[in-house]
């Protein structure tokens, strides 16, 4: 079985095991566009949770929204309780003395509050992204603050940048026009750069001080 079918198998059995509780985390780079179209044939009403951090890019944005509107998606936009400029008010300018700390308080406890509701969380990771994805698993168990168990499921795990790019060609699905400038792992305005090292997609991540936001743990793998 090849990368596309094991993907398709994957959602598909999933989507079914989960109807009504499933959500999917987009961020619009090509990995979530692919995964996310292979989603919407068997669960078009999917949530699609995006966090709006208030540091994106605008041509990030604005991609969203055409997506959104050209695929009519059920796009959910989890936000932290304070706006950028209380944020930014309160503790300073975070994405520059303590990204870790940004990254928790804008991204990773929105995110992980807005999962709450559901059962299962896809995504669009692949092991090629980083040394940090090297072992990922494409069903794993993770943890939410409240003590839940929510099952991951990482269909694109064993795909290449290639695999993404002809799915994505095959399918007629845009790319955010931020690739075409250079970059290849793209989030926050700030934190984001072209990459430092071009084996390493996420390099140009943070200036390189990290390859993570906190999001993704990868601590309890429950399948292949």
């Amino acid at each position: 079985m090849n990368v596309l079918d094991q993907a398709r198998t994957a959602l598909s059995a999933a989507l079914a095991k989960y109807a009504g509780a499933a959500c999917l985390t987009c961020s619009f780079q090509a990995e979530d566009m692919a995964v996310l179209h292979m989603a919407l044939e068997f669960a078009p009403q999917l949530p699609v949770l995006f966090l709006e951090t208030g540091y994106h890019f605008p041509e990030t944005l604005a991609y969203r929204d055409e997506m959104a509107r050209r695929w009519r998606l059920r796009l959910v936009n989890l936000r932290a309780p304070l706006s950028r400029e209380e944020h930014e008010a309160r503790f300073g300018v975070l994405h520059q003395i303590d990204p870790a700390e940004c990254c928790r308080l804008r991204k990773v406890e929105p995110l992980l509050q807005g999962l709450e509701p559901y059962e299962l969380w896809i995504t669009g990771l692949r092991r090629e992204q980083s040394p940090t994805r090297r072992q990922l698993q494409v069903e794993e168990m993770h943890t939410l603050p409240s003590g839940r168990g929510i099952v991951k499921l990482n269909p694109l795990a064993a795909w290449t940048w290639r695999d993404v790019l002809s799915y994505c060609a095959a399918n007629d699905i845009p790319l955010l026009p931020l690739y075409g400038q250079g970059y290849t792992s793209i989030g926050c305005a700030p934190c984001t750069a072209k990459p430092a090292d071009p084996s390493n997609p996420r390099s140009g991540r943070w200036g390189g001080a990290k390859l993570e936001c906190g999001i993704h743990t990868f601590d309890r793998g429950e399948g292949s």
